[in-house]
């Protein structure tokens, strides 16, 4: 899944490293240089995590922790905290504001990542095998299954590829080009507008529960149990 990685980062080389390193494995990379571009990169669709520097022009990541857990929206996004102190205090202070991990400079490009995915791993644990559940809709990706109210819902099989990247995501915004990355894959060339149809046809599948596939105007689309 191509996730975005928000990366705060001032230094010029060290941004464009990790951004070379990210996009390598499939991560979406977006930057900020300071603290107010951070704050304007914290919208629809959000980043599903952030790399954060500890200090940077107009702030600090203390700072923008503080921030984050302030939000209630924003304070679900984990944090893994980039910098070049390696000091016990300051690894302990970072933590206690809210970071997920520390990682200290200078490291390794597979350190990084496997602390990455260790920390996504860990606050979306959801494996790509168990059954989700919404309210009455369910969704069993073993027996490719979809049931609402314990009644049987036809759906392609693009709709329901769809719906179980809907329901693995909930509450987050994706574009049209992001989710035919995600469900149809990047090797695979098609126009945007064909992610409207299908989005068209599993609403129609949903019947009654369409209204669980919102529009966000100008954005994309979610899934979500709230009006």
């Amino acid at each position: 899944m191509a996730s975005r990685i928000l990366v705060v980062e001032d230094e010029v080389a060290i941004r464009d490293m990790l951004c070379f390193v990210l996009d390598q494995h499939g991560y979406e990379c977006i930057e900020a240089d300071t603290y107010q571009s951070a704050l304007n990169q914290l919208h629809e669709p959000y980043p599903d995590l952030i790399l954060l520097d500890w200090m940077f022009p107009g702030g600090s990541g203390i700072k923008l922790l503080s921030h984050l857990k302030q939000d209630n929206i924003l304070r679900s996004i984990p944090v893994v905290m980039l910098t070049a102190r390696g000091e016990e205090q300051d690894k302990v202070r970072g933590l206690e504001n809210g970071a997920d991990d520390y990682v200290t400079k200078p490291f390794s490009p597979k350190e990084l990542m496997a602390r990455l995915k260790t920390v996504m791993r860990r606050v979306n644990p959801t494996s790509l095998d168990d059954e989700l559940s919404f309210n009455k809709l369910k969704l069993d990706p073993v027996s490719h299954r979809v049931s609402l109210a314990d009644e049987a819902l036809n759906m392609g099989p693009t709709e329901f590829n769809l719906l179980h990247f809907f329901m693995t995501h909930p509450e987050r915004v994706y574009s049209r080009e992001q989710l035919l990355n995600n469900v149809w894959g990047t090797n695979v060339y098609v126009e945007d507008r064909t992610v409207d149809v299908h989005i068209r046809r599993l609403r129609k599948a949903l019947a009654d529960h369409d209204h669980l596939i919102q529009t966000v105007r100008g954005a994309g689309y979610r899934f979500s149990v709230r009006s």
